[in-house]
């Protein structure tokens, strides 16, 4: 008894499906390296035009990626000494916490009586053990020395790509049955994505600046570091800004008061409606050309397959798979259903 026709598109589907999650599952089993090779590859797409740069300027290729990947040490060390420096002050203080945590708690019970909460400071000191929030800290500390022990294999993964970029055109060219299309919707995709993160990282520093200048002039303790933490969380779509304002808006409530809490919730939501809802679509408009469910959902999928780095990486990520379904002959209908807004046209069969 053969298959009908139906019964194949559904085993055709399936097969698709199984094959999907073996690859996803290997992603995630993988996820160690794979974060290594990707924070590389985007740091590279990034490096690349300031080693064209310098290229057209007389500049020799060693002497100009030498120079770039300098500079780009430099400032990961800067970032990674005044995180190191900052927490390293913030777990020190952390039996200040967990007893202005109970004391707050204490007072919030005696004005709202109705709640029945029912607060013991030993019970709560004792659960909000400082050994334990030591631990943590430790442990967040261990982790930060461990990315730093791993620039340098970073670094050298850099600057090897940084040197075969100029060969991939010509070796796609030998190796793709239609390299016409193919190099077209890679140098798109590079294209897209560097502009994507020249101008997310321009925005991220003007997002850290300004909270950190406007934490500074409300004498809010580690303004630094609260600044360089909006930074980075800027890359995370939709939910960056939320996370970045939560542990200065909780520090703020336990030592300043419920006031300068609220003073810098405002402070994150002015900066991020100025910078992330009117700034940000005018510089990038729908430049890379998904949809904000999809922007959402990446973020949950590539946050699960590769951890925070995939989080902030989600949109770039995101947006090179779409732009390699338009130019497959299977995938061009399923990146209509990423792309925003209704499609313009019908797709042809």
């Amino acid at each position: 008894m053969t298959p009908t026709q139906p019964d194949k598109a559904g085993l055709h589907i399936l097969l698709k499906l199984a094959c999907l999650v073996v690859i996803l599952a290997g992603i995630h089993s993988a996820a160690d390296i794979i974060v290594q090779l990707l924070l590389a590859l985007f740091f590279a797409i990034v490096l690349n035009p300031l080693v064209t740069w310098f290229l057209r300027r007389g500049v020799s290729r060693p002497v100009a990626i030498t120079i770039v990947v300098i500079v780009m040490l430099i400032v990961l060390t800067a970032l990674f000494g005044v995180l190191a420096a900052s927490l390293s002050e913030f777990s020190t203080m952390l039996p200040q916490y967990n007893k202005a945590l109970t004391r707050k708690l204490v007072d919030l019970q005696e004005m709202i009586p109705f709640l029945n909460l029912h607060i013991s400071p030993e019970r709560m000191l004792r659960r909000m053990d400082s050994e334990k929030l030591m631990t943590y800290a430790t442990t967040l500390m261990t982790g930060l020395s461990g990315a730093m022990a791993s620039i340098l294999l970073l670094v050298m993964t850099v600057v090897f790509m940084l040197f075969e970029v100029r060969h991939v055109p010509y070796k796609l060219r030998f190796a793709l049955n239609n390299p016409q299309i193919h190099i077209a919707g890679l140098h798109r995709a590079l294209k897209g994505v560097t502009k994507y993160l020249a101008l997310k990282t321009l925005l991220s520093l003007w997002t850290g600046v300004l909270v950190w200048l406007g934490l500074e002039l409300m004498d809010i303790q580690f303004a630094l570091m609260w600044g360089v933490l909006a930074f980075l969380l800027n890359y995370v779509p939709n939910i960056g800004a939320v996370l970045s304002a939560v542990p200065p808006m909780i520090q703020a409530f336990l030592f300043n008061g419920f006031y300068e809490c609220m003073l810098i919730g405002a402070l994150f939501l002015v900066v991020h409606m100025v910078l992330g809802n009117i700034l940000e679509p005018r510089m990038m408009g729908h430049r890379l050309g998904m949809s904000t469910l999809v922007v959402f959902l990446s973020l949950l999928v590539w946050g699960w397959l590769l951890g925070p780095v995939g989080m902030l990486l989600s949109v770039p990520l995101t947006s090179v798979c779409k732009i390699w379904m338009e130019t497959t002959k299977g995938g061009s209908k399923l990146a209509i259903l990423l792309g925003p807004g209704r499609p313009k046209s019908r797709l042809p069969g």
